[in-house]
């Protein structure tokens, strides 16, 4: 028999500046014709899921309670919230688990019994209901842990390859290269003969990803970043860019050493720099600061937001089905992601936890064990 409630982990704005963060008993919807009814056994923290769990909260003065995280919100950070304000909102993008029952439609009742993942949020939850049509049934002997991360980073690994062959790019540099995100990467576009620089913030970082066959590894807080990052980019021909950090001033450092690089190579000079098309994508806020350019970086140069799901819409359907085959081929070799720790959901808002996976360090992903 399903149970009448289910434990979920909600995020609430209110109008007094302050979001509230609560493990909440929910009603569990009976399934619908073409819904599956899933026992979550695992769900990866994602910066996406944090964006939602406490958005500009400051966690330094959160207030904690068995259950429970209160954290305010600064005026300018309620004025971007006002639309969430009064509405109890899941978390969870994805996640994996075993579907235990099923509405009365042939393709749902096919999943029974068995491990899926899915990406329809609210996966931070004991059960959750959602469409059949959303579930990647597993490989056999997969486990959910596995397959909890098998579709926001694989997919945007594989997206920025795609990207990247749609703009006709010849490399991609990639910044926090040492997240699991990144780690994907390098193994991705090892086998597919993609060029890679990966910047990286810390020299262990650097050891991380030359340990798993990293060929271009270049560190930020090194006094010759921009040295190893010239001879790098000339080696590669790297001319694409997709940028975690988001604020600072790396990513301009980035674009004015690709601009140094293609007025050496034009030889000529011009007033207007270097005809050498550079590309940037910003898909994360690690630093959630302006976005600083320097004005040396010539004019032929684009800087864009980069969001997984709006750019697989614009890739198409034939692109997204071989995205999502691609993935499922090699989830636990190419796409197998890292966890710092696993922490049941019932003490996901502890406050030693909080405190540390709010810190988004990379290398430090949390999974939650929705089933404890």
């Amino acid at each position: 028999m399903l149970p009448q409630t289910t434990l979920v982990l909600t995020s609430q704005v209110h109008e007094g500046g302050k979001i509230v963060a609560a493990l909440t008993d929910m009603p569990l919807p009976a399934p619908g014709e073409n819904d599956v009814v899933i026992a979550v056994e695992a769900a990866p923290i994602n910066p996406s899921d944090l964006g939602l769990l406490f958005s500009s909260a400051r966690i330094d003065d959160a207030v904690f309670a068995p259950g429970q995280v209160e954290a305010p919100v600064s005026p300018a950070g309620m004025a971007a919230l006002a639309g969430r304000i009064g509405e109890v909102m899941p978390v969870g993008s994805e996640g994996a688990g075993t579907v235990i029952a099923a509405g009365s439609g042939a393709a749902a009742q096919a999943l029974v019994g068995k491990r899926v993942a899915t990406v329809a949020g609210g996966m931070y939850a004991r059960h959750r209901v959602v469409p059949a049509a959303s579930c990647m049934v597993l490989p056999e002997g997969t486990s959910a842990r596995d397959g909890a991360a098998a579709f926001v980073n694989p997919l945007t690994a594989v997206g920025f390859v795609e990207t990247l062959r749609s703009v006709g790019g010849k490399g991609i540099i990639h910044t926090a290269a040492a997240s699991n995100l990144g780690q994907m990467l390098v193994r991705l576009c090892a086998a597919e003969g993609i060029p890679l620089v990966n910047v990286v913030r810390k020299a262990e970082q650097a050891d991380l990803l030359k340990g798993i066959g990293a060929a271009h590894v270049v560190d930020s807080a090194s006094p010759t970043f921009r040295e190893d990052l010239r001879q790098a980019l000339e080696t590669t021909g790297a001319d694409t860019v997709f940028d975690a950090i988001g604020g600072g001033p790396v990513l301009g450092t980035i674009l004015s050493t690709m601009e140094q690089v293609g007025r050496a190579a034009a030889g000529a000079y011009s007033r207007y720099g270097s005809t050498a098309r550079k590309r940037a994508y910003v898909y994360g806020m690690l630093d959630t600061g302006p976005i600083t350019l320097p004005r040396d970086i010539g004019f032929v140069w684009d800087v864009s937001g980069w969001l997984l799901f709006p750019r697989m819409e614009e890739l198409g359907p034939e692109v997204r089905a071989r995205m999502q085959a691609r993935v499922g081929q090699d989830l636990t070799t190419i796409f197998a992601s890292n966890y710092k720790t696993q922490v049941p959901l019932s003490r996901v808002l502890d406050e030693d936890v909080v405190r540390d996976f709010t810190r988004r360090a990379t290398g430090a992903k949390y999974l939650i064990l929705p089933q404890e």
